[in-house]
């Protein structure tokens, strides 16, 4: 029996999530609320994680330990890394990894987490195709798989953003993704991650922030529930 655990950054997100769930019950743990139901068909469970790499994955464990689910899927916003992506675009992820886990002086690459065998944590490839061809049927023509950035800091410099850029070769970067891939990986949990972008991760401003989360919390949402009813 598949139980997807949907991890989401935007309030507005998780509660167009909520809305169509069926069957809704909450449980609180470690400070975040755990809604259990059916999306689409499928049972899942939705938690807001809140912001940084401990809170996505002290939720993602939760995920596996308390709910028992078998796959995990993340969705959000990210600062775009290539100028292929604009605002709004979508990102599937290819896998994730950290751009500020530095342990280069014990003979590490900048990334790797000592103990891992994998720089970069890789997406489900079924959680991947199902994703974009949801992405696709949702924002035609703007949606791409590539790898995800995380790391505990919003990047609004061109200088930082090119150093990203130069250690991991990724498409976005945000702050909870890496988490939530590591977190699933340990546990052999199938994840994927999803962005929308929300910004060039430097010093530009192209939208107004509350018109993007509108439009971003309903691509993703609806990416995911797609997502839902194919997995089913």
């Amino acid at each position: 029996m598949k139980k997807l655990g949907i991890i989401g950054a935007m309030a507005q997100e998780v509660e167009t999530l909520l809305q169509a769930m069926e069957d809704k019950k909450k449980t609180e743990r470690a400070g975040s609320v755990f809604f259990e139901g059916r999306l689409s068909g499928l049972d899942v469970v939705v938690v807001q994680c809140g912001i940084g790499k401990v809170n996505a994955a002290i939720c993602a464990q939760i995920l596996c330990d308390c709910f028992s689910v078998t796959h995990i899927l993340n969705t959000g916003i990210a600062g775009s890394l290539c100028a292929e992506l604009d605002i709004g675009d979508l990102v599937i992820s290819q896998d994730a990894m950290y751009h500020d886990f530095d342990c280069v002086h014990f003979g590490y690459p900048m990334g790797k987490v000592p103990g891992m065998d994998v720089v970069a944590f890789p997406a489900d490839r079924e959680l991947m195709a199902l994703a974009m061809v949801a992405a696709e049927q949702v924002h035609p023509g703007h949606s791409r798989v590539g790898r995800v950035a995380s790391g505990d800091m919003f990047v609004a410099d061109k200088a930082v953003k090119e150093r990203i850029i130069q250690i991991t070769g990724a498409s976005c970067t945000e702050m909870e993704g890496a988490a939530i891939a590591q977190t699933a990986y340990r546990n052999r949990i199938p994840f994927v991650i999803l962005r929308a972008i929300s910004d060039k991760a430097d010093d530009s401003a192209e939208m107004d922030y509350p018109t993007f989360e509108r439009i971003a919390a309903h691509r993703c949402a609806s990416v995911t529930m797609a997502v839902a009813a194919a997995l089913k």
